[in-house]
Parts: structure tokens; sequence; C-alpha cells
């Protein structure tokens, strides 16, 4: 009498090859690095090397292929290959945009789903437009609150929904809110420089809202890049002997440029020199190649999952604010970009005392004694954290330093309402570490310790005043305005 013979499971065979050429892929990843770690290479190179190295490890991850992903397979066998036709259509539409679709861009508009906290334009020039927000409170402190947001993406990442916007929080906290709209830069522009970013961009807004406000000082807000363009406007302003900030609120933000992370990995005198010999005097750093580079830091989150769900698997990509956000390109002008690149991730002048020359003044970051509450984030890819803490050893006033947990923007915009994360607050030390050591850690967001410290620095509360702009500055169109809803070329 035989016995039968076990029937064959599909699922299981396909599970355990799937788990071979998983180990296969690391074992592989393991040998190339131990291989880069034995190799006659300085510090820089390896890092260098090993970010190389990463791009290709990942990429060749047996889940990205079609012919070695069992989800993939199974998925096309289940729908009788609607699957692969779907996928096919979902690569098309991305090739035709120039990017890999992260979210459902169909399911938001500038205007209508994000940023959408009232209020309207009151200046604008060829560079910038200044928003002006609607009160939400019956009384306001007198003194109001400059945003200089990055000009690397827009600035609704500060004002995604009402329920996590930073603007709309800022609002509700009493204060009048101003805001820049920095321009997405066509050939027109490509001519403008760093210095135009600080004179008509910062400094430009800094006198309108003084101007509106009717008082001598502001508050202001820098966040990324926007908050080196006010480290600079407002050293520039020292320079000429003005003093327009009452307070400096630093967000992920780099003074110091000493370790910049792996985007600094890239940047190299023979790359700086290429680029000024190609847009240094004009033309355009187009928007979607910073973006490629930003993803190829995080590629196994912002690339190959989309990559795998979308072609391989068929599945359209699902509505996300942030992701929609981080796909709304912008351009910026080459003169500006080379400087910046040149001045800062290559020689690190900014923070030398005279170091750079701007609007045609020396630049002293030690200039800047106005109170200062500087922030980053502990697993920041683009700003690490222990470089945006050299910063508070550069500004002349008292500094506040608050580390909050996530990245870059994650761990920028965590409303309280979400009780998420945490933050760690603790007195200046000489270094990251020795600051760190010392550091309390509190449950839940940061942005109630900024709004306590913001306020003591706001004045006392009048009345809201509800027309926006003033005689001289007068309304131009409702918030949030057409700069921030034109798209990259």
């Amino acid at each position: 009498m035989t016995t039968p013979s076990s029937p064959f499971d599909a699922a299981s065979w396909l599970q355990a090859w799937q788990q071979g050429l998983s180990q296969s892929h690391a074992q592989f990843g393991a040998l190339m690095r131990n291989a880069l770690e034995a190799a006659p290479v300085d510090a820089r190179g390896k890092a260098q090397i090993d970010f190389a190295l990463r791009q290709v490890i990942d990429a060749m991850n047996p889940a990205n292929s079609f012919a070695t992903n069992p989800e993939a397979m199974q998925a096309a066998l289940d729908s009788g290959g609607g699957s692969l036709l779907e996928g096919a259509r979902l690569f098309l539409a991305d090739v035709a945009k120039g990017r890999i679709s992260m979210s459902d861009d169909e399911a938001f508009e500038v205007g209508r789903d994000v940023a959408t906290s009232p209020g309207s334009v009151v200046f604008e020039n060829e560079l910038m437009q200044l928003v002006q927000y609607t009160p939400s409170t019956a009384k306001v402190h007198m003194r109001p609150l400059l945003i200089v947001p990055p000009c690397i993406n827009k600035f609704y990442i500060l004002d995604l929904q009402p329920a996590n916007s930073l603007v709309a929080y800022a609002v509700a906290e009493g204060h009048t809110v101003f805001l820049v709209s920095w321009r997405n830069v066509s050939e027109e522009q490509g001519h403008l420089g760093w210095d135009d970013y600080v004179e008509n961009g910062v400094l430009q807004a800094l006198d309108v809202a003084r101007s509106i406000a009717r008082f001598d000082k502001v508050n202001t807000l820098g966040f990324c890049i926007g908050g080196t363009l006010l480290g600079s406007a407002l050293a520039v302003a020292a320079a000429r002997g003005e003093k327009p900030a009452a307070s400096v609120t630093l967000l992920t933000a780099m003074l110091d440029f000493s370790d910049t992370g792996e985007l600094g990995l890239m940047v190299d005198e023979n790359m700086v020199a290429t680029r000024e010999a190609g847009i240094g005097r004009g033309g355009l750093m187009k928007g979607r190649e910073l973006a490629t580079v930003f993803a190829a830091l995080r590629a196994n989150d912002l690339i190959w999952p989309y990559v795998v769900n979308g072609y391989l698997k068929g599945k359209a990509p699902a509505a996300f604010d942030l992701l929609f956000w981080n796909g709304d390109d912008t351009n910026l002008p080459g003169p500006m970009y080379c400087w910046y690149l040149r001045n800062t991730y290559l020689e690190n002048k900014l923070r030398e005392p005279g170091g750079t020359v701007q609007c045609g003044v020396p630049v002293d970051l030690s200039r800047i004694d106005a109170p200062a509450f500087v922030y980053a984030s502990r697993d920041d890819h683009i700003v690490p954290w222990k470089t945006a803490y050299a910063g508070t050893q550069l500004l002349g006033g008292e500094t506040r330093f608050v580390l909050g947990a996530s990245g870059h923007i994650a761990g920028v915009i965590n409303p309280p309402a979400k009780k998420k994360r945490n933050h760690w607050v603790g007195d200046l030390a000489a270094d990251a570490g020795a600051w760190l050591d010392g550091a309390q850690s509190i449950d839940g967001s940061w942005w109630p310790a900024w709004s306590e410290w913001l306020a003591t620095h706001a004045g006392a509360k009048v009345a809201a005043r509800r027309v926006l702009g003033s005689a001289e500055f007068s309304v131009i169109e409702p918030a949030p305005g057409r700069y921030v809803k034109a798209k990259a070329a």
C-alpha cells in the first residue's frame, strides 16, 4: 500500500523562496560593506562609496523586481493580469510627470485642501509674497510673528491642514502671523542671487510686517534653509546698525555647516565648480533634481515602496498631505543656489565672523543679540541635530535649545493634540553630547514649550484687528496667494 504524497503548498514554497532570496541579498550587502571597510580609502571617501553602494544594494533587493517578488506574482495571478496592466498605467503616468508618485495628487489642491488658513497677501515682489493671516482670537499679542519657510519646497508644510498646521496653531495662540511665500522661480528669475533672497525676501518682509504692525521689532521664525536666510538677514541688519527682531526661532536650520550628513558627501570643489560654470551666472536649479537627491537619502522609504506597490502590484498611492507637499517641486535660481553651496556646504564661511559679505556688508552672526529658540530633530537626515546645536554657539543672544524625536519634517510637524513622540530640554552646554547627557525627556510635542517661550517676547494682548494690511500695504488677494500655487516647469 502506497502513501499519497503531500499536496504542493504554493504559498509556503513562495514564502521559503522569498526568505532565501532575502538572506542571500543580506549576505551580499554585508560582504560588500566588509570589503569597503577593509579598503585603503579615507573616511570621507568610504562614506561616499558607502552611499553609492547603498543605492545599488537597495535597488537589488529581491522585493524590487517582479521576477523575485512572490507577492507581486500572486497579485498578478489573482487578478488575471489586471495588476500588471494597472502597474503599467501607473508607470506611464509617472513617466509623464517625471517622478514617482508617492501620494494621490488628485486628492489635494493648494488653497482648498492644504494651505487653507484664512488670510491675505499684503505685499509682493518678483521673489516673494507676504501673507498676513486672519486672527482667530479676540485678542492678540502686540508684537507679530514673521515666518520664513524654506525656499526649497513650498511654505505649506507649515500649513498642511487645520489639525497639523503650525501656522493655525500660532494664530490660535494669539499671534498675528506673517509668512513669506517664495516664488517658484522660472527662467525670468534665473538671475537672482543669495543677496536678493536676503534683501528683497527676508529684510523686505521684516520691513512690511513692522510697518503694518506699527512695531519696530517683530518675532521671527526660520525653518531649514529659511533659518539660514533669516540668520543671514538679521546679521546684515546688525551690520547696518539695525535690530528688527525681538526674538529668533530656528527650526532644523544650519548656521554652522561643519557636519552636513550624507548631503555633504555630494558636495566637493569639482561639483560646485561645475554648477557655477553651468548655472552660476544665470539659469535654474530644477526642483525635480533636488527632490531626487533628497529621495535618494531615504530610498527605502521614498522610492522603492512606491515602485513595488505601484508598478509591480498595481496599487495606486493613498492620499497623504505631507507626501503631496513633498512632490510639489520648486526651482531655485542658479546664482543663488551656487552661492549657497560654496559658502555653506563647501567652505562653511557663514559661521566665520566676516567670512561672507552679503548685501555689501560683512556678516557676523554673533551680532544677532536677540533671544533665540533653536529646535532640531534627533533623526534628521538633512540637518544633523548636532550641527543644528552648533548654531547655538554662534548667536549673540540668550539661546534655548530643544531636541525633538523623529526626522526633518515629522519632528517639526507634531501638533500637541496628536500626543505623539517626545522632546528633550536642558541648559546649554559646550557641545551637543554634553547637552544631551544633561537633558530631560518630556512626552509629547515641543510646540507648547515654544509657544510659552514666544509669548514672553510677544508683548501684552490687545484687541485683534480684523482688517488686514494697512493704507500703505493693502490686500492684494486672498491667502495662500498665486506664488505657492505655481508648479515647477
